[in-house]
């Protein structure tokens, strides 16, 4: 929950997590520009309460804006535009559809668009070579992605220093770092021998010489992964429950305790996942309840729902669709094929950035687990089921039915004992994640049973160290399995660890003239 450890501190703690411009970590749980907007909560409720509604946080400086990438409306509410279109913004009221007018004079030129589709003409945010939200670890495999050449580039904001933004360069061979510093009138430096007014100056300065970076800034990154829109379109956004005879499915891709996964296709165009509720297997309203949360939960390494149809059996819940399935059938495919360690930090990395966002807005995933982790396009891995998941309640632990099934070996020791299950019950269950990602998708406690498992465990025994894991890795999965469950690390913690696993600060960024020949 970004408890803060500082003395005097002002942050909000229990809300957001504490921001130091000179820490070595700053972590932000914003994504597309949202931020949490406060909202009663009944708590004479009996079920889970919902989390804050998000509104947006960019609100338009100039109504004049440019569209980042190319939309097909779905809806006629919705405009159609392509990527580089000019179009004036009328109404930000909706947090994720903004209203617009194009500037082009044929066609349909006004209705809504998706907000993250869209930023002010002329602004950083606008600039192709700018990848707002991007770590370090995922600059570098994005510019080592074919299509990309020597002196492909950049910009991204500073994971460490608030406020700041960081440079990242291919020079052929691997990913080169540098800072770029804020003067005092609010221009910008690499070295202190050539200043700019602007990032766009500072840009094309480089484009045209080396003077101390590893190349010259010749083209931008590769942009291989558009957003998603926040909502199937600008009608379900509000209203979420559809027709089901908009839904097509086309393959199915699994099946699990509530029912079966399937690909489809929404209105014949548009690519979902479709998630269906056994008959009699649970009871609907708490199905209902699951969707609610998910709706309301947006970041960038959580499964988005989009809609549901209720109206009838079987119940369905419609959801993005992520290309390459399960996380546990992905590993179990490579087996060390292509996958190594650098990819699986990676992997534990994104799980545990969504976990951290999930700790923020007191949610218990409760089921953790490599199957529940999906995997998309570019190395995108996002977390996934939240049939199981339950708000805290009030001693911010939720207590289990005694008809539930528990996957005992993913399941903390006190969560099985006493029914009982809090946010460091989900950071044990990632600590036997990470077992699975280095191991490519094997059981945990191998020749056990669930409760001989448990009864071990409470002897102190832990889960030996995989022969092909770092022991500094394993070392954090240790810290995972503690008995004690509030001396396990939060996720926010979790998160930061893994993304810096590879780097110190030291050695992460480079001086620009420490390659001036």
């Amino acid at each position: 929950m970004g408890n803060c450890c500082r003395k005097n501190c002002s942050c909000l703690s229990g809300v957001l997590p504490c921001v130091f411009n000179n820490e070595k970590r700053a972590t932000s749980y914003t994504t597309n520009d949202i931020v949490i907007q406060n909202i009663h909560i009944n708590t004479q409720h009996d079920g889970p309460q919902l989390p804050p509604r998000f509104e947006n946080r960019r609100e338009p400086q100039i109504n004049t804006y440019v569209a980042l990438y190319s939309y097909e409306g779905r809806t006629p509410d919705e405009l159609s535009f392509k990527a580089g279109d000019k179009m004036v913004i009328l109404d930000t009221t909706h947090a994720s559809w903004w209203k617009a007018k194009l500037s082009r004079t044929r066609g349909k030129t006004e209705g809504y668009v998706p907000f993250n589709y869209v930023a002010p003409v002329s602004s950083i945010e606008s600039m192709p070579w700018f990848f707002k939200d991007t770590k370090r670890t995922a600059a570098e495999r994005l510019l080592l992605q074919p299509g990309n050449i020597t002196g492909s580039f950049l910009i991204r904001e500073s994971e460490s220093q608030k406020g700041e933004y960081s440079l990242s360069v291919f020079d052929g061979i691997a990913v080169k770092h540098y800072r770029l510093r804020k003067l005092d009138d609010g221009g910008f430096y690499i070295t202190a021998k050539s200043k700019f007014i602007s990032m766009n100056e500072l840009v094309e300065y480089y484009g045209k010489r080396e003077e101390g970076l590893c190349c010259k800034l010749l083209k931008p990154c590769l942009k291989t992964a558009i957003p998603l829109p926040p909502d199937l379109c600008y009608n379900t956004a509000d209203h979420w429950e559809i027709d089901r005879n908009s839904l097509k499915c086309l393959k199915k891709l699994g099946q699990g305790q509530f029912g079966e996964v399937w690909e489809g296709l929404w209105n014949n165009t548009i690519p979902v996942a479709i998630k269906t509720l056994k008959t009699g297997s649970m009871n609907p309203q708490d199905f209902l309840r699951e969707a609610q949360f998910m709706k309301n939960l947006r970041h960038p390494k959580l499964i988005q729902l989009y809609a549901v149809c209720t109206l009838e059996e079987p119940v369905y819940i419609i959801t993005e669709l992520m290309k390459h399935g399960s996380l546990h059938t992905y590993l179990q495919n490579d087996n060390g094929t292509s996958i190594h360690i650098p990819h699986q930090v990676d992997m534990a990395a994104q799980v545990a950035s969504g976990m951290a966002y999930l700790e923020t807005q007191s949610f218990i995933h409760r089921d953790l687990a490599a199957r529940n982790v999906l995997v998309g396009e570019n190395s995108v891995y996002k977390v996934a089921d939240f049939g199981l998941a339950r708000v805290f309640t009030g001693d911010d632990v939720y207590e289990a039915k005694n008809d539930t099934k528990l996957p005992l070996k993913w399941t903390a020791p006190e969560a099985v004992k006493y029914n009982k299950f809090t946010v460091k019950s989900d950071v044990w269950a990632f600590g036997i994640l990470m077992f699975e990602i280095v191991t490519y998708g094997k059981m945990p406690y191998p020749g056990l049973t669930g409760r001989q498992a448990l009864d071990k465990l409470e002897q102190g025994y832990r889960i030996p160290k995989p022969f092909t894991c770092p022991h500094d890795l394993y070392e954090i999965m240790l810290q995972c399995w503690n008995a004690k469950p509030e001396e396990r690390p939060t996720f926010e913690t979790l998160q930061w660890k893994l993304e810096d696993y590879f780097e110190t600060e030291a050695s992460s960024y480079l001086e620009a003239n420490s390659f001036v020949r």
